[in-house]
């Protein structure tokens, strides 16, 4: 294989809130690696149908594998992973393995390929669709009268992504033949599966036992599946290229055809993907997905839905960078309509009571809408819709709502009560909020006064309080001894105490949003203190080394990890507003935007090649070699990598959003 490392991951995202997902060197090692994994209601109710498969080729009366599974005790096979000698993941994923005496014993060549033979597969999710195609071609020369057969045994899960699937359980599966293939029929236990294909397929009921999932060991979870594979498909591969589709309730009608609609469906996929700017710009589209009759953004792959910070921060990059201005509109307007007592949910309504319990989603959402007002071409309707929205989210928090949220008589904005976790440092153990950050925390207040400021521009009656807010901001925040920032003032609602612990959450008083709090000496203080100590090539620590509570690896069980999780572990999407901020203490000169290209963006992009393929990781550990972790494919990362460069590095002018709302605090 190339440079690619094996465990390398890669996403065909379906636009539904579904996916294909796997690695490079084809062993799943997670329980949401599969083949067909359906959202029944998008973007949630995430099935995995099908999620893997064995493949053999027969060249003569010899088998030679094209697939590689991983058993307990931990033992993989077969060993198709070791035919792989090149693997890429666009514009999907494909490998070419190379069937020769390089690559197998001796004694698992046939006799009748001297000079080895070399096989293609790639596999793609349509657009829009609950399905995936896979196919297989050979490349070589076969004797003649050396039949070649390729057969396929797919493994049929039918369960909750979250969940795994047990022999013991049981799997109520039944088969029909229809026209364009075979239907597993599922009855209550998840929607049918349609498999069509080129070849034959013959019922063979065989139950895979105590498949391994590494990673899933690693994080402290249950890590061990059996699967059913009902069947086996075989293909003619000296006849023709082998294609294989599987969907979630029956065919879509792209493959209304069957097969033979696959090649068609395949170069309209090929040129839909091609259409994108750039790999950044297709890869943002893999987090913009349906919800009803509107749209959002999935805020990681594979185990996270759509969540209110975590959309509107990762907005800016994905799709007010990238041009998809139709895209943020349908999100931003659609989230309005769910304003209440000032306040957003903390995930979009699905169902049961709505809950709402974070103080920062509604401020980004304001931040958002504003930027998107900015960009112009906005319907009367829509830019009315949108004002009230942000109006009525600085109105209900200035007045006071859930969980403590009010504005002080300093113009600051407190939050927080026991138990409750409402900034995005929110991790729980136990019951425990593990960083509580109740008072008045840094970046809350940045988003607060650049609410407020926003606000005034809509009415002026905001117009103090924000000066009121702003003057507060800059007497009380200050940490003279350590030349930055205080991470909460008025901590535990103690009027004066402090929480003076390094966080990278201050530098959004300097970069990452449309106003900067602090300028001059005090602002490139704040800069140098938090690259000093929080800064790393995959984004910043969230707790400086040498604090007490500093963890320097996320790894272990859920409750480690949890403590772990804001404690150190490193923040790809803080290189945003840190990357602004280094930038804007140096002038913003084309200097200044190069040097940090160099310095920060680089190592980001060579990310792009580890871990999730061609995005950007959720965390990574705090120390060397700084190890991704959590979602390989995280919205706000990736966001806020082209945020930075199709706007804050780009050459030319400040864009419109880049402007301050108001003069910072020297």
């Amino acid at each position: 294989m190339d440079a690619i490392e094996s465990d390398s991951e890669w996403l065909e995202a379906d636009g539904l809130g579904g996916f294909a997902m796997g690695t490079a060197g084809l062993v799943r090692t997670r329980r949401y690696h599969a083949l067909l994994c359906a959202a029944t209601t998008p973007p949630t109710g995430r099935f995995v149908l099908v999620a893997g498969y064995d493949a053999v080729l027969h060249v003569g009366r010899h088998e030679l594998p094209l697939s590689a599974q991983r058993y307990l005790p931990d033992v993989v096979h077969p060993r198709g992973d070791r035919s792989i000698v090149s693997f890429t993941a666009e514009p999907w994923p494909a490998w070419e393995f190379a069937l020769s005496a390089d690559q197998l014993p001796a004694d698992q060549l046939p006799a009748e390929l001297p000079g080895g033979l070399r096989v293609r597969h790639e596999l793609f999710v349509p657009h829009g669709s609950s399905a995936v195609v896979l196919a297989w071609r050979l490349d070589g020369t076969v004797p003649d009268g050396v039949p070649v057969w390729l057969e396929v045994r797919p493994f049929v899960a039918c369960r909750d992504h979250h969940q795994l699937r047990r022999e013991r359980d049981g799997l109520p599966l039944a088969q029909r033949q229809e026209p364009d293939g075979v239907r597993w029929l599922l009855g209550d236990a998840g929607p049918d599966v349609v498999a069509c294909g080129n070849g034959s397929y013959r019922e063979e009921p065989i139950w895979y036992r105590d498949f391994l999932y590494r990673e899933e060991q690693a994080r402290g979870f249950d890590a061990v599946e059996d699967l059913l594979a009902p069947g086996v498909f075989r293909f003619d591969l000296r006849r023709t290229e082998a294609v294989l589709a599987f969907a979630a309730g029956g065919l879509p009608a792209a493959l209304a055809g069957g097969a033979a609609a696959v090649p068609a469906l395949r170069e309209r996929e090929r040129a839909r993907r091609a259409a994108f700017p750039s790999p950044l710009h297709r890869a943002a589209d893999a987090y913009v997905v349906a919800r009803g009759r509107g749209r959002t953004l999935i805020a990681g792959y594979p185990w996270f839905t759509d969540w209110g910070r975590d959309t509107f921060l990762a907005l800016r990059g994905l799709c007010h960078a990238s041009g998809q201005r139709a895209v943020a509109r349908d999100i931003l307007c659609e989230w309005a309509r769910h304003v209440s007592d000032g306040m957003l949910p903390n995930r979009f309504p699905d169902g049961g009571e709505v809950e709402y319990h974070t103080v920062d989603a509604a401020l980004w959402f304001v931040v958002a809408a504003h930027e998107h007002l900015l960009g112009g071409a906005v319907t009367p309707d829509d830019a009315g819709l949108l004002r009230r929205a942000m109006l009525a989210i600085v109105a209900g928090y200035a007045a006071g709502t859930r969980h403590g949220i009010a504005m002080d008589d300093d113009g600051l904005l407190r939050a927080g009560e026991r138990g409750r976790q409402l900034t995005w440092m929110d991790a729980i153990v136990d019951g425990r909020v593990v960083t509580a950050r109740i008072g008045k925390p840094v970046e809350v207040q940045a988003l607060w006064i650049n609410a407020l400021r926003i606000a005034a521009r809509l009415d002026d009656r905001w117009r103090r309080p924000a000066a009121r807010a702003h003057d507060s901001f800059g007497a009380r925040f200050w940490n003279e001894a350590r030349g930055c920032l205080h991470d909460v003032v008025d901590d535990g609602h103690v009027s004066g105490a402090v929480d003076d612990r390094v966080r990278p959450n201050q530098v959004l008083a300097v970069g990452g949003l449309p106003s900067a709090l602090l300028v001059g000496e005090r602002a490139r203080s704040v800069v140098d203190a938090v690259e000093r100590e929080l800064w790393t090539p995959l984004g910043l620590r969230s707790l400086a080394p040498g604090d007490p509570g500093y963890n320097p690896r996320y790894e272990g069980g859920p409750a480690v990890r949890d403590a772990a999780y804001h404690n150190g572990t490193v923040w790809p999407w803080l290189l945003g507003p840190f990357v602004e901020a280094w930038v804007r203490v140096r002038g913003g000169t084309a200097a200044a935007k190069a040097e940090a290209r160099r310095r920060f963006l680089a190592p980001l992009r060579l990310h792009l090649r580890h871990a999730g393929l061609g995005h950007v990781s959720e965390i990574a550990d705090a120390e060397p070699p700084h190890t991704p972790r959590g979602c390989p494919f995280q919205a706000w990362s990736l966001g806020e990598l082209l945020r930075l460069e199709l706007c804050v590095l780009a050459d030319g002018p400040r864009t419109r959003e880049s402007k301050t709302l108001e003069e910072p605090v020297r």
